[in-house]
């Protein structure tokens, strides 16, 4: 999913694409590119809106990351299940955030795990950076599996990270879009959970985000974090 207009990053998402900047240097989305190569990924469809074209042709077909690359527009910023949507993708499959930086290798972990589960879906959390609501809430899991997507709990110390994994029994949930503007995937969770889909809560390792202007600054030259 690259189509959201960063808005907390203003006034640098004015100018570029939030997937398009970089952490270490690297375009974020970039480096999560070769993440999904080196997880066994062959095909990825790119979800843009904002700026599109920015990203797009820094991407381009996707052969200098070893994959082959499938553009869909989102019109409008009507959330990440309208997002997912879009991309028009045969259940099971993988959904990321392109603005994220995944600690190397739990990509594929995570692809792994929820395959070993037998989950009908499967919600990566973190432990850092902790629950920060409402931009970043707990979620709640109990032996294995998500009961509350949006916990409210001061105490529970896992925040939801932007990759998921949905397999055929969420799917016709998703279709149906419930709830009102904007679309969240953890709406169609959420329905699937109370319908009685299991969604697995797998934990991964530290993830990195560009959240305001100055993490631009400070996750490309972290010297200057101690200053």
């Amino acid at each position: 999913m690259a189509a959201g207009e960063g808005r907390r990053l203003r006034p640098l998402t004015e100018r570029w694409a939030k997937p398009v900047l970089p952490i270490d240097g690297r375009p974020v989305i970039v480096t999560l590119l070769r993440e999904l190569a080196d997880a066994g990924a062959d095909e990825v469809t790119v979800v843009t809106g904002h700026l599109a074209e920015q990203v797009e042709g820094l991407l381009g077909d996707g052969t200098a990351f070893g994959l082959r690359l499938v553009y869909v527009r989102q019109p409008t910023a009507d959330g990440s299940a309208d997002a997912v949507l879009r991309a028009d993708a045969p259940p099971p499959y993988l959904v990321a955030g392109a603005d994220t930086l995944f600690t190397r290798g739990d990509v594929g972990r995570f692809w792994r795990a929820f395959g070993d589960s037998g989950a009908d879906g499967a919600v990566a959390v973190r432990r850092d950076p902790p629950p920060s609501p409402p931009h970043r809430y707990a979620v709640r899991i109990e032996d294995g599996l998500v009961t509350e997507l949006l916990d409210r709990d001061p105490a529970n110390p896992l925040a939801g990270a932007p990759l998921w994994a949905l397999g055929r029994g969420l799917q016709p949930i998703l279709e149906r879009l419930p709830g009102q503007k904007p679309w969240e995937l953890a709406t169609v969770l959420q329905h699937g959970i109370a319908g009685g889909l299991r969604v697995a809560g797998i934990e991964i390792g530290k993830t990195r985000d560009l959240t305001a202007p100055e993490d631009l600054v400070e996750e490309n030259f972290t010297y200057l974090r101690s200053m």
